[in-house]
């Protein structure tokens, strides 16, 4: 039984895909923006450092909430997204293929850290004015001094919150670094797009509004 003050955590890949598939990974981020707020859900999205172009190779979504595994049924597999390449408009290929994988409740163990490891430093949080407005130094920073991995969680209304938010955050990180880092083998991520593409889609979405079919 998981706890569910702990988010589920599925991690977004193009499995090492073409541009036209780091476009549907932006689509399907989007799309789970959408829902994961219909819900009622609070949501945290971490993307990998990406600068090949057409939106992140991977990311990794963390939900909490009673209905939070609801929505992860929902997603779990190979998503399907039929569209035109406008990055290259002169192929006649029209399906890409994204896999959004259940990340489980356990941690895992390249992602375990020591407190010791963990640089906090808060400030006050910008954004709009008005009643909402943080008038403390709520704002968190996170650094995990042996990787030199930084986040900021600034969401929150107390620093206690956006601490848990940021430790989160940074977790998501160091994954996605083991994920798409040396760990990974090219013949690996080859290996997961081929199966993306010969998987039975959980769900299929076309055109540029991406539009479920």
């Amino acid at each position: 039984m998981s706890n569910p003050s702990s988010p589920l955590r599925l991690l977004v890949s193009s499995g090492n895909g073409p541009v036209e598939c780091r476009v549907a990974v932006r689509l399907v981020l989007e799309k789970m923006t959408q829902e994961v707020k219909s819900l009622g859900l609070r949501f945290d999205i971490v993307t990998a450092n990406d600068n090949r172009g057409g939106g992140p190779a991977s990311a990794i979504v963390s939900i909490y909430g009673p209905a939070a595994a609801d929505f992860t049924k929902n997603w779990v597999g190979t998503i399907k997204w039929a569209a035109q390449s406008k990055q290259r408009p002169q192929i006649r290929r029209r399906n890409w293929f994204v896999g959004v994988f259940d990340l489980g409740d356990e941690d895992l163990e390249h992602t375990k850290f020591a407190q010791s490891d963990i640089k906090f430093d808060t400030f006050r949080a910008g954004g709009p004015g008005g009643q909402h407005q943080n008038t403390t130094d709520s704002a968190v920073r996170a650094t995990h001094v042996p990787t030199g991995i930084a986040v900021v969680s600034r969401s929150q209304r107390s620093q206690h919150q956006n601490k848990r938010t940021a430790l989160t955050q940074l977790r998501a990180q160091i994954i996605l670094r083991h994920l798409d880092g040396e760990a990974v083998s090219r013949r690996d991520q080859n290996l997961m797009h081929y199966q993306l593409e010969r998987g039975n889609p959980v769900r299929c979405f076309k055109g540029e509004r991406f539009i479920e079919t």
